[in-house]
């Protein structure tokens, strides 16, 4: 550098106050500055590249435009160059001496003034980015010619106040662009080492419009990173599945392949491409409470983060990037979320990966069940939490049925095959799929042929028990209140539950529900019992049995409301109890009965001192019987 004219000068700014400000509370990673750094090149590329239509002659024997990262691990040095458009003495103090003083703005201002060319695919739009750079380089140097002119010009600085400009002579100068030159400071040594860069470039800003080289050691030869074609921006008929699925694996981290592609390009009041995946396999953190979602937002082509909410939770599996041109590449990247716009991309990607799975389950069903086998407990979510798309959420699920056997069936297919005089949809639910499949409470439903869903997610008991409805028909727990079957007619061979209760065995009701006073609310005939001798069911009003358990262990509810004991009239052990004239037998079994419609529940005996003592007695006398 020259030094004989070197003129110094004072940032026109605090720059200590910002750029601590900067480096402490903007930027929540220090891996951001290579990104602003190639934003910035990519910037000066597309500039020229406007320019150039007008003036051709700017690109000279230099057509291709570039970007070349060179590192030196043992000088601790990193370089980033590229053949751009240059800066001028003048546009040098403008865009460097000046914290938030943005050439790319200026720019774009003459751009919009301008009449009947080709717009710029520009990507920065506040000069902040620059100063990122102090955050692991203790000197800055910038030496720079703008294309077409005869000079070049030098600029350095430490970062603490002041900055240096000064003429280069042309055969140290770059024949066209901006060489920043970084001498990284020892905890940041890291990033002169080629895994790192080769990492940082791919993950941030693999998919600038500018290719990137880059030179891991002085004297090496350079070694293309990234080719400056975005895929998304191609069309979907020049995409391979193989250049898919190895997108997919980049951006998603994963090495499966997806079971859906979802590629689109929204245009109208707001302008973006989305390229999105549905994994073929759950990933390990899916029910972390705290995982969120992982599309990646690009501002033409540059990553900007993957913690914008640009999905919802319930579609948290999904993988994928958004790229819009309508946001700046500004300061404020980590509160980016806050803008209106992405509240608009959210709700269009979101509905377009709704949409496409729902033809994904017409088209392909063993592929969307697959989809729905790995992710279909999160989806349901959605019926919890998103009211706005709760139908097209139902049609989208899928449930186990006692009618499904290991398949799935949509409620579309419940609803068709109602049975004669059904008026809902029936469910159950519980936290082990197969001791709810195996419920007694299911016996006069299986005896009519009523199909019921089996629900044995955990979200299943919130969104079931606030769905009004689907086609008509209400959703209705079989667990709770009186089962009013006797309008659907028995299957053939099927033996009537629900005949007329003998005397006897009323009498036995009664004394029953003395027996267990404070433990149940009522005991009652069943009609929904054909083999099992008891079972609970919670009252028609309030929580099911499952859902009520859920709340009570969350300490949502002050206590647990007392169930209903329903009794097999037509039970063996029941019309031989109804015989019995011994008080304390009586109370034994009725007890025993309880604590057995528990156990079948997936409890436990509320006393197991008690119900061992009963049990025992109860053998004993058996042994005494005989």
């Amino acid at each position: 550098m020259t030094t004989a004219t070197a003129e110094h000068r004072s940032f026109e700014a605090d720059v200590s106050r910002l750029l601590h400000m900067m480096v402490h509370s903007v930027y929540s990673d220090r891996d951001v500055f290579l990104r602003e750094l190639i934003s910035n090149a990519a910037d000066a590329c597309e500039k020229l590249r406007y320019e150039a239509i007008g003036k051709p002659e700017l690109l000279g024997d230099a057509p291709k435009l570039a970007i070349t990262i060179a590192a030196d691990t043992e000088a601790g040095k990193l370089v980033i160059a590229d053949n751009g458009i240059g800066m001028s003495r003048d546009e040098m103090i403008e865009a460097l001496g000046t914290i938030a003083r943005s050439g790319t703005r200026s720019f774009m201002e003459r751009v919009a003034a301008a009449e009947g060319k080709e717009g710029a695919q520009l990507i920065g739009q506040f000069g902040v980015g620059f100063y990122s750079a102090f955050m692991v380089a203790g000197e800055v140097e910038v030496v720079s010619r703008r294309a077409g002119s005869d000079e070049a010009w030098a600029w350095s600085s430490n970062g603490k106040g002041e900055f240096t400009v000064a003429p280069v002579a042309l055969d140290e100068a770059p024949a066209r662009g901006t060489r920043v030159t970084l001498h990284l400071m020892d905890h940041a040594k890291t990033y002169a080492e080629r895994w790192t860069l080769e990492r940082i470039v791919r993950e941030q800003s693999g998919h600038v419009p500018v290719p990137i080289a880059l030179i891991e050691k002085p004297g090496a030869e350079p070694a293309t990173l990234a080719d400056g074609a975005a895929l998304w921006t191609r069309p979907k008929s020049e995409i391979s599945k193989a250049e898919y699925v190895d997108f997919y694996r980049s951006v998603a981290g994963q090495y499966d392949e997806p079971a859906a592609i979802i590629h689109f390009h929204a245009e109208g009041r707001h302008e973006y491409s989305a390229l999105a995946f549905v994994p073929g396999a759950r990933p390990f953190d899916l029910f972390d409470a705290e995982r969120k979602g992982r599309i990646k937002l690009y501002v033409k082509r540059v990553f900007i983060t993957d913690e914008a909410e640009l999905m919802p939770r319930y579609l948290r599996f999904v993988r994928g990037i958004v790229d819009t041109a309508d946001l700046p590449l500004n300061v404020s990247r980590e509160m980016i979320q806050d803008s209106p716009l992405l509240g608009a991309i959210k709700k269009g990607v979101t509905n377009r990966v709704l949409s496409d799975l729902a033809k994904l389950s017409e088209q392909d069903v063993a592929t969307f069940s697959l989809v729905w086998e790995n992710f279909g407990a999160v989806i349901k979510e959605g019926l919890y939490e998103d009211f706005e798309r709760r139908a097209q959420l139902l049609d989208l699920s899928r449930f186990r049925t006692t009618a499904s056997g290991e398949g799935w069936r949509s409620l579309k297919e419940y609803v068709a095959a109602l049975k004669e005089n059904q008026t809902a949809i029936y469910y159950i639910a519980g936290d082990d799929a197969g001791r709810i499949a195996n419920s007694p409470q299911l016996e006069g439903f299986r005896a009519r042929g009523i199909e019921v869903l089996l629900l044995s997610d955990p979200v299943d008991s919130f969104w079931v028990s606030g769905m009004p409805e689907f086609e008509g028909k209400p959703f209705k727990s079989v667990t709770q209140g009186a089962a009013d079957l006797g309008l659907v007619p028995l299957l053939d061979g099927a033996t009537s539950p629900s005949a007329e209760t003998s005397q006897e065995v009323q009498t036995l009701l009664l004394a029953m529900k003395d027996a267990l006073a404070g433990q149940v609310a009522d005991v009652r005939a069943s009609d929904r019992l054909t083999d099992s001798a008891v079972c609970l069911v919670a009252s028609d009003k309030g929580p099911d049995r499952q859902f009520e358990r859920l709340l009570n262990a969350a300490g949502r509810l002050d206590s647990a409301a007392r169930p209903i004991l329903e009794v097999n009239p037509r039970h063996a052990v029941v019309t031989a109890l109804a015989g019995v004239e011994d008080g304390a037998l009586r109370s034994d079994v009725a007890h025993l009965l309880l604590d057995t419609a528990r156990i079948l529940d997936g409890e436990r005996p509320t006393d197991a001192n008690a119900f061992a003592e009963r049990l025992n007695r109860l053998v004993t006398r058996s042994f005494g019987d005989s």
